[in-house]
């Protein structure tokens, strides 16, 4: 499927930003909030209109007097777009309607495809979803690919993936994949698309200048939004946070605390296992905990002297059970918020391990609607 190009100009991204923020707004309100006039606002809102992008919805309440005040909203039927992530022997894919809905999350065992097969999975999948879900003859607005591992070319066409997947580490990923699948795939490190989601789906866009995001995956890394835009660094390396820990010594990540428990006798090889197979373990896990805020406390007090974010949020494919908890016992701890401004929490991201997923997905939308750097 070819990716549809959406052209425009910096007020109409600027009107979608504040209505993904702010949510259906009368546009004498709009225009107040982004200071152009009323005619300008309603010359904008008829542009995004005929494109599908917008939608009017019918009046909250009935006039008593006069015209009734009409408000606008983000079109979720503006078009869809895609997600994908591999790791671990595991596929997901996520696809997401121009509202930021979610339209259907999957799942599945794949082994450890190289580029080539993975597209050709992902292209059958999203065929067959599109069916499914009665998106054929909807705009197509792209693919998305969460990669587990930093970029190694400024460009973002390299990158040096997890041992997991090998046929992936520095080859032409980006050209690959863009051949395989037809159309321009775009690639970003899993915790920054995860830091994506969090930011459109985790109520951040509206409230939050600057967004961090910790992702406790496989590995450990971060994704950091300010004023809407991703920050990645000279190479795309920003928050490749996990070269803070010593090789030689454990991560707190997700494969940490399950090789914590299979030491103990746990049977456990997957996160998807683990309400069922912990149980007995739970002095193991309490350990983990201990041991995961320390290795952590530094981390999050860096993070709020570089970026003074409002929160810093924790996302992770473990249970909510556990990631609260351990978040619990951050905020416990003298975190160095500064004494001149409401003190941040450490918090959880309630999107689990779909972020990646899901912020994948969201890349096709941010990248053609976000205001450039």
């Amino acid at each position: 499927m070819r990716a549809a190009r959406l052209n425009l100009v910096s007020e109409e991204k600027r009107l979608l930003r504040q209505l993904r923020a702010k949510g259906a707004s009368p546009r004498t309100e709009l225009a107040l909030s982004l200071q152009v006039s009323n005619s300008s606002l309603t010359k904008l809102s008829h542009s995004l209109i005929s494109l599908g992008l917008v939608e009017e919805l019918a009046p909250a309440e009935p006039a008593l007097r006069g015209r009734p005040t009409i408000p606008v909203a983000i079109s979720a039927a503006g078009g869809f777009a895609a997600g994908a992530t591999v790791h671990k022997g595991v596929l997901e894919i996520a696809l997401v309607d121009f509202a930021g809905g979610v339209i259907c999350l999957t799942s599945e065992q794949v082994g450890a495809p190289d580029p080539i097969e993975f597209a050709a999975i992902l292209e059958q999948r999203i065929n067959e979803l599109c069916i499914k879900h009665k998106l054929l003859g909807m705009r197509f607005l792209g693919i998305g690919v969460g990669v587990p591992g930093p970029s190694i070319s400024r460009k973002g066409d390299r990158w040096h993936t997890v041992v997991e997947l090998p046929g992936w580490r520095d080859v032409p990923l980006r050209e690959m994949l863009d051949e395989a699948l037809g159309t321009k795939v775009l690639l970003e490190n899993d915790a920054k698309v995860a830091a994506l989601a969090e930011y459109y789906l985790g109520g951040r866009i509206g409230r939050a200048a600057t967004v961090v995001v910790i992702l406790l995956g496989y590995g450990i890394g971060a994704g950091v939004i300010e004023n809407g835009h991703l920050v990645k660094g000279e190479f795309g390396g920003a928050g490749e946070i996990g070269r803070l820990y010593p090789v030689e010594q454990p991560r707190p990540t997700t494969l940490d605390l399950l090789s914590v428990l299979r030491e103990a006798g746990c049977p456990i090889e997957s996160v998807a296992q683990f309400a069922e197979l912990t149980a007995g373990y739970e002095a193991q896990i309490e350990t983990w905990l201990d041991r995961a805020s320390i290795q952590l406390e530094s981390l999050v007090n860096s993070a709020v002297a570089w970026f003074d974010p409002d929160d810093i949020v924790f996302s992770s494919p473990l249970p909510e059970s556990i990631t609260s908890r351990l978040a619990a016992r951050l905020n416990a701890l003298p975190l160095r918020w500064p004494s001149y401004r409401q003190r941040g929490q450490v918090r959880v991201s309630k999107l689990g391990g779909s972020a990646i997923a899901i912020g994948a997905a969201l890349l096709p939308i941010h990248a053609a609607t976000a205001l450039q750097a």
